[in-house]
């Protein structure tokens, strides 16, 4: 099953693609990542779609990672009187808990909001957006503090009840993962997911937190944090030192952020993932007229190579693979944009990224290897990886040849799936040297022919050496013995 791509696809599973030939299609042309969306099912109905991905994984023998995506702490506003309501600029609504609705005045809409927390600091001046962003508010009175507030609409609308309410650019008491997440984390982990997602994330703790509760269930799984909020995008170098990759959650962080400065957040947010080797998805509204389109608009096809030149790891499909009508076209489209795309980044890079001038060895030693295979022309690079890191690095550097991440843990197999060119390849553990597994996957493997060139990383800590980390390279930095980069020739 032929498929070129470096960056990897995210498709959504809804009743448009839990066919199992349409599955089976889309990997074809570059899913590795299947995302669940908890917000709309529990664990226990994603068990059929479970099982059908790990039978194509089988039947395809290609690693297939399944992404559980936590709802979090999605805030929507109750019951408004008279909904649907046209709201005209420049008038007056009143926002205030349940119990305020009686005190609000009768010329004024009511909307209510059960969660008393997210009023809290809410102050004169501040924005308030209602019905994903197609309606714009500022406060202009606190009629009493953290209860009851008068906002004054900027643009006219439709608003009905239920709907999404934010509070752009303001920070709120309350943690990611709620009870309901809780309980969808340990029983998608129960039924065999390999990744989640975590929605609206504020800061590590929100990472930390979630962290905890994998431990708890005794394994470990990657952690995607996704970007949704300012307060975010604010902490993401703390958050980036947590989690395993990031997600630029285009549609809420929109909300959050003027829509003016959304691309340039997207560019800084792509490459300070790359600095800290955690992998990157670029989300929302990739191809969203595909939906019911079976061709793209020109700025969307635009938006997806961009994201692909800009550095990014995954793009994910959400709406068009989950309810479209054309869930294998969209992939299909992508896989082309991703040829042409790829190319241009790599003449304009023009070679691995050289590291910051910085004492990292591990890090160096990574671009040495990238840059032994540009000149030698090499077939791709190998490497032993146990924790990831090592393959994390070298992704990084962002070589030209692929990279063949060989590794015994099926978790850390399935993890290669977030980064740009690995190909997740299952290591011999009957073979005690990491070096050997390596020469012997590259003998063995029938993508090699005789007389193709490929560097190898590897490195193995010397019987009763302290590790100093979890993974092979930085290992090295305590006895470069251990370690070495070795040309091989098939």
């Amino acid at each position: 099953m032929g498929n070129n791509m470096r960056s990897k696809i995210v498709a959504t599973i809804g009743p448009a693609s839990s066919d199992y030939q349409i599955m089976k299609s889309m990997v074809e042309y570059g899913v590795r990542i299947f995302r669940l969306n908890f917000s709309h099912s529990n664990a226990e109905t994603f068990v059929p779609v479970i099982k059908a991905i790990r039978e194509l994984e089988n039947e395809t023998n290609i690693p297939l990672t399944i992404m559980g995506d936590l709802c979090g702490p999605k805030i929507r506003i109750g019951e408004v009187l008279g909904s649907p309501l046209q709201i005209d600029k420049g008038r007056t609504l009143a926002l205030g808990t349940p119990d305020m609705r009686d005190k609000a005045g009768g010329e004024f809409t009511f909307i209510s909001l059960d969660v008393p927390e997210l009023l809290h600091g809410l102050m004169v001046g501040m924005p308030v957006s209602l019905s994903d962003g197609m309606l714009q508010f500022t406060v202009t009175t606190v009629v009493k503090e953290h209860q009851l507030f008068e906002i004054k609409a900027h643009n006219a609308g439709l608003l009905t009840s239920n709907k999404g309410i934010a509070f752009p650019g303001k920070f709120h008491p309350m943690p990611a993962m709620t009870a309901k997440d809780r309980v969808d984390l340990h029983e998608g982990l129960d039924v065999g997911i390999d990744a989640v997602a975590l929605s609206f994330v504020q800061n590590q703790q929100d990472i930390l937190d979630l962290r905890a509760e994998i431990v708890k269930h005794g394994t470990w799984i990657p952690i995607v944090a996704k970007l949704e909020r300012k307060n975010a995008v604010d902490n993401l170098d703390s958050i980036l030192a947590a989690t395993d990759a990031i997600m630029v959650a285009r549609g809420d962080l929109a909300l959050e952020c003027p829509l003016t400065e959304l691309p340039v957040i997207q560019k800084r947010l792509i490459r300070a993932a790359r600095h800290a080797q955690k992998g990157v998805i670029v989300a929302t509204q990739m191809l969203l007229s595909m939906v019911k389109n079976p061709l793209p608009t020109r700025a969307e096809v635009t938006d997806v190579a961009n994201a692909i030149i800009d550095g990014a790891d995954c793009v994910m499909l959400s709406e068009e693979t989950a309810i479209g009508s054309y869930p294998v076209e969209a992939v299909k489209l992508i896989n082309g944009l991703a040829e042409h795309a790829e190319d241009y980044f790599f003449e304009r890079v023009q070679g691995p990224y050289a590291p910051k001038k910085e004492k990292n060895p591990a890090k160096y030693l990574a671009y040495g290897a990238c840059l032994l295979a540009d000149n030698l022309e090499g077939a791709g690079l190998v490497c032993h990886s146990r924790s990831g890191a090592t393959a994390r690095l070298l992704s990084s550097r962002r070589p030209t040849q692929p990279i063949y991440a060989l590794t015994t843990d099926e978790r850390v197999l399935r993890s290669f799936n977030f980064f740009f060119g690995l190909e997740p390849c299952r290591a011999d553990s009957a073979i005690d040297s990491h070096l050997r597994r390596a020469e012997s996957f590259i003998q063995n493997d029938e993508r090699f022919k005789p007389g193709d060139i490929l560097v190898i990383t590897s490195g193995q800590p010397t019987p009763g050496q302290v590790r100093a980390c979890h993974d092979d390279l930085c290992l090295a930095m305590q006895n470069m013995n251990t370690n070495q980069i070795k040309v091989f020739c098939k």
